[in-house]
Parts: C-alpha cells; sequence; structure tokens
C-alpha cells in the first residue's frame, strides 16, 4: 500500500467497553488511521435517558489507549449528531457505523460532505459472545416493547369511536434504544424504578398492571396508554381486546410458538432515524373518528390472522394498513424526511411503519430478504411457562 493512509472516523458511545467495541473499532482501523468521536456525558444523558458508567474523560482514556486507535476525543456537538464539528475538524475520508448505528440521516450528512460511508456488520471476534453495553449493564436488562399493529386503541379518546385490538411484542435489549423514539422508554425507566434491571417472576399481566399503574400516578394529565406496561411486560406476542373507551383491555391472546416467533423474528427489522425533536406533539392535528378508528381496529385484526397463519402477505397488509391507519387519524405522525426515507427503503420492504407516536424514531420493516444496513429484533420468550 503507498501513498499517504485514508482517515477513518466512527463515533459513539463506548461506555463500558467491551470485546464487541474492539471487535468493531479494529475491523474500521483496517481501513486507514482511525479517530474515534465519544459522545459525552450529557449527549448520553439526552439520547439513552441515563448516567453514564465511564466518564466521558475516563472513556477517552482507554479508547486512546488501544493499538487500533489513532486519536479518540469527546465530540464538540451535542444530540444525535453530535460529530458534525468534528468531521469538519478530522476531515476524514470514511466514515464507519455498524448495523444498529446506522441511519439514512448520517449517510446524507456524509454524502454532502464528500465522506465515503461504510456499514459494518455487528461480528464478534474469534469465538467470544456478541457483546452490548446494554446486555452487560444487568444479567437479564429490562426489556422493550415494539407495537406491531393497532396501536392508539389503548387510548379512551381513540377507543370510544369502535372497541377493537392492539398487538405489541415484548422485545429483549439487544441495542439501547434512543429516548423520545417510540420504544416505551419511560416507562420502562419506571419499571427499573420498580423492580431494578429485571422483571420479577411474577404472572405477566399482574405485573402490567402493577407497571400500568406506577406509572400514571393519580392526576397524571397524559395517561400512558397500557400497550407500553403490556409491551414490557408480556413475553411473546400479545393481541389484546379493548372496549370502547376503557383503559384496560377486556381480553388477552398470546403467541407462545416458538416456530411463529422465529417466523416474525426472521421478516422484521429495523432502522434508526432520530429522536422526535422537542415540543413534538402529535396532538396538535387528529382526525379521530369513527371510521378511521374501524380501519385501525379491522388492520390490526388482519395482521394477526396473518401472523398466526404465518401469511406474509395478509400480515403485511394489515401491518401497513393500520400504520396508515395511524397516520390518518394522527397527520403529525408524519413528516417530508421520514417520507423521503420511505420512498428510499420501500423497494425493500413488503409493509413499514414507525414506532410510537412518529416524527421519529425507528422504521420498522416487513421483508422477505434481507435489507441493507437495518438491524434485527429478539423477540423475548423467557417465562412464557408462568
Amino acid at each position: 500500500m503507498t501513498g499517504k493512509k485514508k482517515k477513518v472516523f466512527v463515533s459513539g458511545c463506548f461506555d463500558m467497553l467491551h470485546s464487541g467495541h474492539v471487535a468493531f473499532l479494529q475491523e474500521a482501523s483496517l481501513y486507514g488511521d482511525l479517530y474515534v468521536g465519544i459522545g459525552s456525558d450529557s449527549t448520553i444523558r439526552e439520547l439513552k435517558g441515563r448516567e453514564t458508567v465511564n466518564s466521558e474523560d475516563e472513556r477517552a482514556y482507554i479508547l486512546n489507549a488501544l493499538s487500533c486507535v489513532h486519536k479518540a476525543a469527546v465530540n464538540r456537538g451535542s444530540g444525535f449528531l453530535d460529530f458534525i464539528e468534528d468531521l469538519k475538524v478530522v476531515g476524514p475520508d470514511i466514515f464507519i457505523v455498524n448495523e444498529d448505528g446506522h441511519s439514512p440521516e448520517k449517510e446524507q450528512l456524509c454524502r454532502k460532505m464528500g465522506i465515503e460511508y461504510i456499514v459494518l456488520k455487528r461480528i464478534p471476534h474469534a469465538t467470544l459472545p456478541a457483546r452490548s453495553t446494554t446486555a452487560l449493564r444487568a444479567v437479564k436488562p429490562m426489556p422493550y416493547r415494539i407495537d406491531i399493529a393497532g396501536t392508539w386503541i389503548d387510548q379512551p379518546y381513540v377507543s370510544k369511536f369502535w372497541p377493537g385490538s392492539a398487538i405489541t411484542a415484548s422485545i429483549e435489549p439487544i441495542i439501547e434504544f434512543n429516548e423520545r423514539s417510540g420504544m416505551a422508554t419511560s416507562t420502562r425507566k419506571k419499571a427499573i424504578e420498580l423492580w431494578n434491571d429485571h422483571l420479577p417472576l411474577e404472572k405477566p399481566e399482574k405485573l402490567a398492571k402493577t407497571l400500568f399503574r406506577y406509572d400514571n400516578d393519580p392526576g397524571t394529565r397524559e395517561v400512558s396508554g397500557s400497550q407500553d406496561s403490556i409491551g414490557i411486560t408480556m413475553p411473546g406476542i400479545n393481541r389484546f381486546f379493548y372496549e370502547k373507551g376503557k383503559y384496560w383491555p377486556s381480553k388477552f391472546e398470546t403467541i407462545t410458538d416458538i416456530d411463529t416467533i422465529r417466523w416474525l423474528e426472521e421478516r422484521l427489522c429495523m432502522l434508526t432515524l432520530w429522536p422526535r425533536p422537542e415540543g413534538y406533539d402529535v396532538l396538535s392535528d387528529t382526525r379521530i373518528n369513527t371510521e378511521n378508528v374501524r380501519k385501525l381496529t379491522e388492520a390490526a385484526d388482519a395482521a394477526w390472522e396473518g401472523l398466526v397463519s404465518r401469511d406474509i402477505k395478509r400480515f403485511s397488509a394489515g401491518f401497513l394498513d393500520s400504520f396508515h391507519s395511524q397516520i390518518r387519524m394522527f397527520p403529525k405522525m408524519m413528516n417530508q424526511e421520514i417520507e423521503d426515507i420511505i420512498r428510499q427503503y420501500g423497494d425493500h420492504a413488503l409493509a413499514w411503519k414507525l414506532t410510537g407516536a412518529g416524527g421519529g424514531g425507528y422504521l420498522i420493516m416487513v421483508s422477505e430478504a434481507p435489507v441493507p444496513n437495518t438491524f434485527k429484533i429478539r423477540i423475548r420468550v423467557k417465562d412464557l411457562w408462568i
């Protein structure tokens, strides 16, 4: 190899440095001199909703001690793209992320700045186990939840127009999902307040009721829907039915069949967007009426039928119709940036939806084939015997 080595830039939290971090950094360093941008303590607090285990100074010290790192420094900015000023200073030729660190926003920024953008697969070194900071923070870390279809029906101001079901799945925390991104992170933090880092061995529905009550103190103005508590505490894939105007469902159905769970895991993938902007209010413009709510519930029923029968066409149609129904009721869920990303990835997927109330978060896609630069979920199946 002749000539000047290329400059390579990566950015991340790098809290509780582990073998997965080192494998990623070593692979990135093969492309040139490796510069590492480190998320500041305040940025991690903003994005992850927690304090760091190791301070920014300690993380910088550890990373600079690695032979594969040319230079590591705390990023100058804040928020999701806290490294913009550092890119201008370093002037890298290449920006590298792993699959769950990829986002279209980062890719677009690099394109504008003339920086090559590379996405690496998360592969552990040799025979070492796959590692993530989230997994190391607890033996049985608190799960997250994803909403699959029909959600919003858990709010009485929606269900009063038409009764129906919501579908959620409890997922293992394979990554530390961002705050304000539709992954029930606020309810999850309440669960951690209650039970520390893992769920007690108790009946899941009882845990869900306890968490729902704890999450909504008396006098709460905006009640968190019960689907958040249910999705976190109840393993597997759950459908739950709401009568008109009720906060708590009257009936539950759970898919515990491992083959169906794996079938869904193989066909769902996620793309990181950005946290919902501060001041975002999805309720500032609504179209909640009988027709729109009825369509939402019909879409959820179709998704469930497709899931139970493992009919990808039926499931995808219900999944996408549910998202379209949500947008009809809450137009603020969408914006031009999100529409552009859906257009970009639409050819790769059969269906898609945003996590949570939209405005940002993550894009969940359904596809029979791998979708480039996305990551997979893992549905929680432990404790189904309770």
